[in-house]
C-alpha cells in the first residue's frame, strides 16, 4: 500500500512555517503551538466586516505613523518560536518592512468571530494577551450587530470579563483615540440599516 506524502512536520517552528510552502491547497495556515492551522475561507459578511473595520481604523490613523494591517502574522510571547497567529485586522505603528512577516508591536488586535471557529479565535484571544504592546483586543460578531472589547488595565493586568458593546452602543478604541458607533462597521452587510447614531 503506497503512504501519503506528509504534507508538513508534525512539529514546525516560527522560521520553518515561515520557509513552508504549503501544503498545495491554497488554503491559508497559522502556527498554533507547532502545528499548522488551516484557516477557512471568510465568509462574505465577516470580510466586509474585516474590509470596513480596516478602512474606518486606517483613515483614522493617517498622519499618526501608525495603520491599520489585514492578516498580518502576530507571534505571542509565550512558546514564541512555535506559533504565529493570523488576527483579521491589527494597528501597528511599526514602520512598514517587506523582510517582516510579523508584526513585533500590534497595539490593537481584531477577530471577526464566525460560527464555525470561535474556539480557535477565543484560544487565539489568550495568546494576543501575552504580547507586551497590545491595548485592546476586540471581537466583532458576524452573524449579528455585537461586539465585546478586552482592554489592558492601567496596571498591565487583563481583566477578568470583557466589555460588551450591543446595536445601538459606541464602539470606544482607547489605545488609538478612535470611536464609532458599532453599525458603522457592519456597512455593507445585511445587517446594516444605515447611520443611527
Amino acid at each position: 500500500m503506497a503512504t501519503l506524502p506528509k504534507l508538513f512536520p508534525s512539529r514546525m517552528t516560527v522560521g520553518e512555517f515561515l520557509d513552508w510552502p504549503g501544503d498545495g491547497s491554497g488554503k491559508k495556515f497559522e502556527l498554533v503551538d507547532g502545528e499548522p492551522r488551516a484557516m477557512a475561507p471568510a465568509s462574505g459578511t465577516h470580510g466586509r466586516i474585516q474590509a470596513t473595520l480596516a478602512r474606518l481604523l486606517g483613515n483614522h490613523l493617517v498622519g499618526t505613523g501608525c495603520g491599520a494591517v489585514i492578516e498580518p502574522g502576530v507571534v505571542p510571547r509565550v512558546l514564541a518560536a512555535a506559533n504565529m497567529r493570523v488576527p483579521d485586522v491589527v494597528v501597528t505603528c511599526e514602520a512598514d518592512d517587506p523582510g517582516v512577516h510579523a508584526l513585533a508591536e500590534p497595539i490593537l488586535i481584531v477577530e471577526v468571530l464566525s460560527p464555525s471557529n470561535e474556539a480557535e479565535t477565543r484560544e487565539n484571544v489568550w495568546a494576543y494577551t501575552t504580547i507586551p504592546t497590545v491595548r485592546e483586543i476586540l471581537l466583532i460578531r458576524s452573524t449579528h450587530i455585537a461586539a465585546e472589547l478586552i482592554r489592558r488595565e492601567p496596571d498591565g493586568s487583563w481583566p477578568a470579563t470583557s466589555i460588551s458593546i450591543g446595536e445601538h452602543d459606541w464602539l470606544p478604541l482607547k489605545s488609538i483615540d478612535f470611536g464609532c458607533a458599532l453599525t458603522a462597521v457592519y456597512e455593507g452587510t445585511r445587517f446594516y440599516r444605515g447611520s443611527e447614531s
